[in-house]
């Protein structure tokens, strides 16, 4: 499947031709453009870095996929994740960000100038990088997961959590997320379901237990979600209990809201030949800092960050990894 239009068809943020084999050369290139990216770019242009800012495969980022955004600061009456992400865009262009579509595909970090080549043909020699490439929410796989994506189905309890006060609303996992996941849905919603697909949690032994002693989580051991299932949003989720076993048996319950905790993975691929990643992918960053191994590259956002992963700490972060690499700069010339 083909996601971006040629670069040279798309008049904004479009590449001039260069000669075959002759490389672009950016003072600060930035790479993906959710919350960090973009404001990555607002102060990297306002620095006067001229910053090139390519949006990847998903434009936006995952904020793209939430229908409604009431916890980021300057939206009192709350605003939709591709609207928000819009007005971002917006701010770094109107800072001078050069912002293009495009992929990273491959990359090469092993000089002092480093190289990115985007959808494997443009290469790019910047000075300052900056990865803000996100991260992929797990899914099962379903149909019914994307017929309701953003209508009942979500991969983030405290994004989303507050819009099912009092209402029923399950959560599949048995790790630690899946666990934190479910308490902070119990405090908001009269009943949460822990759909467990193995016969025991995962979890710490201590969030087994509050999950456990929390009155109003009921874990279904042994359940695999078959399909979801309702009139435009989400009311009931069919599961298949203790399946592929003689007393296989197929369970419904009526829900409102969706949740997945299965994990996220980390969007690092193009660049583990050179930048030191966690096991699970994620970017290491010096504590404190977005500087990664390799000097002159910095990350931001949910591509190092599986703690937090909201708007507003991304968009902080990719603040933080504009102020390095100007810094960097500075220090350079």
């Amino acid at each position: 499947m083909n996601f971006f239009k040629p670069l040279e068809t798309k008049p904004e943020g479009s590449v001039a031709p260069l000669a075959e084999g002759v490389a672009e050369k950016v003072k600060c290139l930035i790479i993906g453009s959710g919350p960090a990216g973009y404001t990555a770019a607002i102060y990297a242009a306002r620095a006067n870095l001229k910053p090139v800012l390519y949006e990847g495969l998903q434009p936006g980022g995952q904020l793209t996929t939430t229908t409604e955004v009431e916890n980021f600061p300057g939206y009192p009456q709350g605003v939709t994740g591709p609207v928000m992400m819009e007005d971002l865009k917006k701010q770094a262009g109107r800072f001078g960000a050069d912002i293009r579509w495009g992929l990273a595909t491959d990359v090469d970090f092993s000089g002092g100038v480093h190289k990115v080549t985007i959808d494997d043909k443009h290469v790019i020699e910047a000075e300052a990088v900056i990865i803000a490439t996100g991260a992929t929410a797990r899914y099962l796989g379903l149909e019914s997961e994307q017929k309701y994506m953003g209508s009942g189905v979500s991969a983030c309890a405290t994004c989303d959590g507050f819009f099912y006060r009092g209402k029923d609303v399950a959560v599949v996992g048995g790790g630690d997320t899946a666990a934190e996941e479910a308490l902070y849905l119990a405090g908001l919603c009269k009943k949460v379901y822990l759909i467990v697909r193995k016969p025991f949690l995962r979890a710490s032994k201590v969030m087994q237990e509050r999950v456990m002693n929390a009155p109003n989580v009921e874990v279904l051991f042994e359940h695999n979600t078959k399909e979801l299932r309702g009139d435009g949003v989400v009311e009931e989720a069919v599961l298949v209990k203790r399946k592929g076993e003689a007393d296989e048996k197929e369970v419904v319950i009526k829900i409102d809201g969706f949740f997945l905790a299965i994990g996220h993975t980390p969007n690092s691929a193009p660049f583990k030949k050179f930048i030191d990643t966690y096991d699970d992918g994620y970017i290491k960053t010096i504590p404190g800092t977005s500087k990664t191994n390799i000097a002159g590259v910095f990350a931001a956002g949910d591509v190092q960050d599986k703690v937090y992963r909201q708007a507003v700490t991304a968009a902080g972060s990719g603040c933080m990894a504009a102020i390095d690499a100007e810094r960097y700069l500075s220090e350079k010339h």
